[in-house]
């Protein structure tokens, strides 16, 4: 007897929630790869394709989320796999890349310092997903596991560049680890750029100075302009708590007694 409508409609409905959508997994799944591929090269002593490798996975992981949201295919299937993808490329990678490249000699201290930036990415997660629908979209609440991840890259990336053995400075790369990983899961406020809204009309000039970062400033020296950049991004978010504090104290300041 062959199924009614009724029956036929239920099914499908579970199949399609059961489903996944192809097409930002995709995006997910290449995100994941370039993390994979980061942490063999790191394996193998390549570290400046591994470094490389750690940029195309922060391009690619945002580009799953804006692919999901104008297909109209967002699921939490994607945003939990998104997540497990982001551990691997912005918290296992970078923890093994800089740990083989400069942290292996300093012995017990080394891996701690890879393993606390490790966990605390793990932790910038899950604190991202638990507060997503509670906290200002304007901005992260402490550093985003991507620059983090970029800044560690882009640390090796120009100390090789420059033909800098990782040996050598160690201890400035210890530094960098732990100040990466802790701003991760800290309240440091972050500018999400969320706010922007790319169909809206720009100025020509906003639009020749995107063309010329894009174009000219990053090819001219990948390396130190997107080290430089991302650094510049991490200390960001300290100037933004500052300027907090200090606007807040001025609210809070009593008026002045009036004159006799």
């Amino acid at each position: 007897m062959p199924d009614s409508l009724p029956e036929r409609t239920v099914l499908k409905s579970r199949l399609r929630r059961r489903g996944i959508y192809l097409l930002p997994n995709l995006f997910t799944t290449a995100a994941l790869f370039a993390g994979f591929y980061a942490i063999v090269q790191a394996i193998n002593g390549n570290f400046e394709y591994s470094a490389i490798a750690v940029f195309i996975a922060m391009v690619l992981d945002g580009l799953d989320g804006r692919v999901a949201r104008l297909t109209d295919t967002q699921s939490e299937f994607g945003a939990e796999y998104d997540s497990m993808s982001d551990m691997v490329s912005f918290g296992v990678a970078p923890a093994l890349i800089v740990y083989e490249w400069a942290l292996k000699d300093m012995e017990q201290w080394g891996w701690i310092a890879a393993f606390i930036y490790c966990a605390c990415a793990a932790l910038r997660l899950a604190r991202f997903n638990t507060n997503i629908e509670v906290i200002d979209k304007r901005f992260f609440q402490g550093l985003p596991s991507p620059a983090a991840a970029a800044l560690i890259a882009g640390l090796v990336w120009v100390m090789l560049n420059f033909q800098v053995q990782g040996t050598d400075i160690k201890w400035l790369a210890f530094g960098v680890t732990l100040f990466a990983a802790l701003t991760m899961v800290s309240n440091i406020p972050y500018y999400s750029g969320k706010e922007i809204n790319l169909r809206r009309r720009v100025p020509f000039f906003t639009v020749l100075l995107l063309v010329l970062f894009f174009f000219v400033l990053i090819p001219s020296h990948p390396p130190l302009v997107l080290f430089c950049l991302f650094a510049l991004y991490a200390c960001s978010g300290y100037f933004i708590k500052l300027w907090r504090f200090g606007r807040g104290r001025k609210n809070t300041e009593p008026p002045a007694p009036p004159a006799p």
